[in-house]
């Protein structure tokens, strides 16, 4: 295996997507060639911690500490709305952006080594 990003996964289980999108962030990094089973899975479960992570809602992947998809929304126990390719909302984020961001990550990584 080559360079691997701190990839994180927080979510709030008041949130129906989280499974989804987790399963489809694993499925894109398996398809890099990256270890899925690095994805650091984090329940945030109250407004503190909400405001600690900085989280915009639910699920947020983060790639070496930045947002796949950065938001001006503040922290807290909600479901999170992205924007896919085509313009439309999504409650998980297009497929497309997640491979292409974890590929970005995978070249910094390469330049930095």
């Amino acid at each position: 295996m080559g360079p691997q990003p701190k990839v994180e996964f927080l979510w709030w289980e008041g949130c129906p997507s989280h499974q989804r999108a987790l399963a489809e962030l694993r499925q894109a990094m398996d398809d890099l060639g990256l270890d899925s089973g690095t994805v650091e899975v984090l329940h945030v479960a109250t407004e503190g911690t909400a405001e600690r992570e900085r989280f915009p809602g639910s699920p947020t992947i983060r790639i070496d500490g930045r947002d796949l998809q950065p938001t001006d929304e503040p922290a807290g126990l909600t479901c999170r709305v992205y924007r896919l390719r085509d313009g439309r909302a999504s409650p998980t984020p297009d497929p497309a952006d997640l491979r292409d961001a974890l590929a970005i990550a995978i070249r910094e990584e390469v330049s930095d080594a």
